[in-house]
C-alpha cells in the first residue's frame, strides 16, 4: 500500500498517546485521517492540525461505529487502513484484600467485562465493520484492498500479577489475528496486530519521574520507554509491505515482564 493521498485511514483513541502518534505520522504522508474517540475537544484540535475529520465514536457501541464510518467515509471516501489503538489499561488481582480491614475480597466482575468490552469487543466491533467496507472496494496494487492494524500488548503473553483483565483481553486480541487474517484472505484484506510494550504515553507522563526511569532501566534496548512515533513507524511500514499478513508483532525492547 502506497501512502499518499489516496489512501483514506480511521484511528481509533486517535486523540492521544499511540493513536494520535500514528494518525499524525499517517497524515504527514499525505495521508486523508479520520479519528476515532470520545475525547471531543482534543480530537478536534487535532484533526484541525493534520486536515482529518474526528469522529465522536464509543467503541462499545454498534451505532457510534457504525456513524463513525459514516461520517469518515463521506467526507474521505472508503478507508483502506484501520489501526485499532482505542484502549483502557486496568488492574486488579484475582483476590485481593481490602485495605481498610485485610478481608479477601474477588475481582469485581463489572471491572473484567468493562475493559474486556473495550479492548476486544471495542476492537473487533471496529474491525468488522471496516473489513465490510473495504470488501466491495476496488483492489489496489497486489490486489490488497485494505489493511487492519490492531493493538495487544505483551501483557497478552507475560502478564503480570493484576493483570487478568487486561491479559484477556488483549490475549483475545493476539488470539484473533490469524483467524481474522485468513477469514479476510479472500477479499485482500490484511490483519496484523503489534503488542507494544513499555510505552510513554499520557499514563505514563502523570508517574512520578523515578518510576518512569525504573521502568526505562529494565528494557535491554533501547534503555527507554517505547514512544507514539515507535509504534506509528511500525504501522506505516506494515501499511507498505504488503507481504506481511496474519502477524503479530512485539514492539518492546526485548523486555520480559516479570511477575510484578
Amino acid at each position: 500500500m502506497k501512502l499518499d493521498g489516496s489512501i483514506a485511514a480511521v484511528v481509533t483513541g486517535g486523540a492521544s498517546g499511540l493513536g494520535e502518534g500514528t494518525a499524525r505520522a499517517l497524515a504527514a504522508q499525505g495521508v486523508k485521517v479520520a479519528l476515532f474517540d470520545m475525547n471531543a475537544e482534543r480530537g478536534e484540535a487535532i484533526a484541525a492540525e493534520i486536515g482529518g475529520v474526528f469522529c465522536a465514536v464509543d467503541v462499545t457501541s454498534d451505532e457510534d461505529v457504525a456513524a463513525g464510518f459514516a461520517k469518515a467515509r463521506a467526507a474521505h471516501g472508503q478507508e483502506r487502513l484501520t489501526v485499532n489503538c482505542a484502549g483502557i489499561a486496568t488492574g486488579q488481582k484475582t483476590v485481593s484484600r481490602k485495605r481498610e480491614d485485610g478481608s479477601l475480597r474477588a475481582h469485581d466482575m463489572a471491572s473484567f467485562e468493562r475493559t474486556v468490552r473495550i479492548n476486544l469487543f471495542g476492537s473487533f466491533r471496529v474491525l468488522s465493520q471496516s473489513a465490510l467496507g473495504m470488501a466491495s472496494a476496488e483492489p489496489m496494487a497486489d490486489g490488497e484492498r485494505g489493511l487492519i492494524v490492531n493493538t495487544a500488548s505483551v501483557a497478552a503473553q507475560d502478564g503480570q500479577i493484576g493483570q487478568a483483565a487486561y491479559s484477556a483481553s488483549k490475549g483475545g486480541v493476539y488470539a484473533m489475528t490469524l483467524p481474522i487474517a485468513r477469514d479476510l484472505s479472500a477479499e485482500g484484506i490484511r490483519v496484523n496486530t503489534i503488542l507494544p510494550g513499555i510505552m510513554w504515553t499520557p499514563m505514563m507522563a502523570g508517574m512520578d519521574q523515578k518510576v518512569q526511569d525504573a521502568l526505562a532501566a529494565a528494557i535491554p534496548f533501547p534503555k527507554r520507554l517505547g514512544t507514539p512515533a515507535d509504534y506509528a513507524a511500525l504501522v506505516l511500514h506494515l501499511a507498505q509491505n504488503v507481504y506481511i499478513n496474519g502477524e503479530c508483532i512485539r514492539l518492546d525492547g526485548a523486555i520480559r515482564l516479570a511477575p510484578r
